[in-house]
């Protein structure tokens, strides 16, 4: 039986709580450190899946207002895909009017998660 202990850092609230996750043969076995139900979730999800939200800038065409639009994948992205993303948003120009929510890029780099505007242009 093969026991390992990850230590993280929760990110899901400002307290910032140190987590020790163990695991036995891949599997968590338990999440401590954590103040809140939160914190055993992200540790739980953190050393088995982990997934973050993408959050960057394209440029925006048409709007008299703004020449970049800020834009986030609306779920999380496999952290592996992150720098996918990145680069599929490269080549990316918004075309205004946009408003809050609008899809910028569907189903980037096949993951199933919309790119939307944060903000109105």
């Amino acid at each position: 039986m093969a026991r390992e202990t990850c230590e993280l850092t929760c990110i899901n609230c400002p307290l910032g709580c140190p987590l020790v996750v163990t695991l036995e043969d891949g599997k968590v076995v338990s999440v401590t450190g954590n103040t809140c139900k939160r914190g055993e979730v992200y540790g739980r999800k953190e050393v088995t899946n982990p997934t973050r939200i993408v959050t960057t800038t394209v440029p925006v065409d048409g709007s008299d207002r703004e020449r970049m639009l800020s834009v986030k994948t609306a779920s999380d992205v496999p952290k592996e895909s992150i720098f996918a993303v990145m680069e599929a948003l490269a080549n990316v120009r918004a075309q205004a009017p946009v408003q809050i929510g609008d899809v910028v890029l569907a189903n980037v780099c096949d993951t199933g998660v919309d790119v939307v505007a944060t903000k109105s242009a």
